[in-house]
């Protein structure tokens, strides 16, 4: 395999200390700088950069103490500790691969449920032991989660997010994107352009250049459902406020507010040629998806969902908003 296919990194890992609920267990692993290709021959973890060495300390607050680790994963290969699980996410926080290029298979077993306080990762054990010194610090829990917050670890560069808890780690942002306040990027999801989001990007799915996810809107993942179909959504593709879909949308779509579309979706096609009886053909939503130039809505005489062919570009993002 290509060195290409590998990224390295030196990171800061919280670990348990003998004080806590479980010694030796590995919360999180922070990778400031992580990089393409194989550790430098010759490399030695022992010599960590100075910089990082210093913030090495334990934090007796948290029951926890902060170690140099230096590791070399292969991206195509599986998670197997929890710093390898970091890193696979910073690589993609960082733009070093872009969502589904990452193996994440069994990474939920390699991530513990973690306190994500304001001083850092706790065990959840040891912050209800510890709560009333914690609070008289001014230590308090923001999450209770096996992800963290993208911006506690990762700052990507031009892009702008309005409320920090609503984007995990793991998510890939290109410049230009903004995440508005009730949008959500899971992680090994995200935006591969300019992109504006208001609504869910799930794990898993990818959001064009150009494209606008409205407000409450929500794209389905795999995670939950229990399928395998990887919902794409291609260039200049709005979805509307309160829409959501199943399936995959090309360039230059469009799915009109409130309006669901699913696989399973009988759709009509309303500029389809007529059949016998005067009636347009009808499709399950699976036969669109993926095709460019669509305008999903549902009709308000019979409340029939239907697919009419557009013409020209989808949207256009307001171009200062997103520079």
């Amino acid at each position: 395999m290509s060195d290409e296919r590998w990224v390295w990194g030196v990171g800061l890992a919280t670990v348990c200390d003998e004080s806590g609920s479980a010694p030796g267990t590995v919360l999180d692993t922070w990778f400031p700088e992580p990089l393409s290709g194989r550790l430098p021959l010759g490399y030695d973890p022992a010599m960590p950069p100075a910089p990082l060495e210093q913030l090495a300390v334990p934090d007796t607050r948290r029951a926890v103490t902060v170690e140099t680790v230096a590791i070399e994963i292969d991206l195509a290969a599986a998670p197997t500790s929890t710093s390898d699980a970091y890193l696979r996410l910073h690589a993609l926080s960082h733009r070093l691969a872009a969502p589904n290029e990452v193996s994440l298979d069994g990474i939920f077993g390699f991530l513990p449920n973690v306190a994500w306080t304001n001083a850092g990762p706790m065990h959840p054990d040891d912050y209800t032991r510890l709560r009333p010194f914690l609070q008289r610090d001014g230590i308090q829990v923001q999450g209770l989660d096996k992800f963290p917050r993208l911006l506690d670890y990762v700052t990507p560069v031009g892009v702008r997010i309005a409320d920090a808890s609503r984007v995990r780690l793991g998510a890939y942002l290109s410049p230009g994107t903004t995440v508005m306040h009730e949008g959500f990027v899971n992680f090994n999801a995200g935006t591969l352009g300019a992109s504006m989001v208001e609504g869910r990007i799930s794990q898993g799915v990818t959001v064009g250049d150009g494209s606008d996810i409205g407000g409450g809107a929500s794209i389905m993942g795999t995670l939950s459902g229990g399928g395998t179909h990887r919902v794409s959504v291609g260039a200049r593709t709005l979805l509307g406020a309160n829409a959501g879909i199943g399936i995959s949308l090309g360039d230059d779509c469009v799915v009109e507010a409130g309006l669901y579309v699913t696989a399973g979706s009988k759709i009509v096609l309303a500029d389809g040629p007529a059949l016998h009886d005067g009636s347009r053909p009808t499709v399950k939503g699976s036969e669109l998806s993926g095709r460019d130039g669509i305008l999903f809505r549902r009709n308000s005489l019979t409340g029939a969902v239907e697919a009419v062919q557009r013409a020209g570009v989808g949207v256009t993002l307001n171009e200062a908003l997103h520079a």
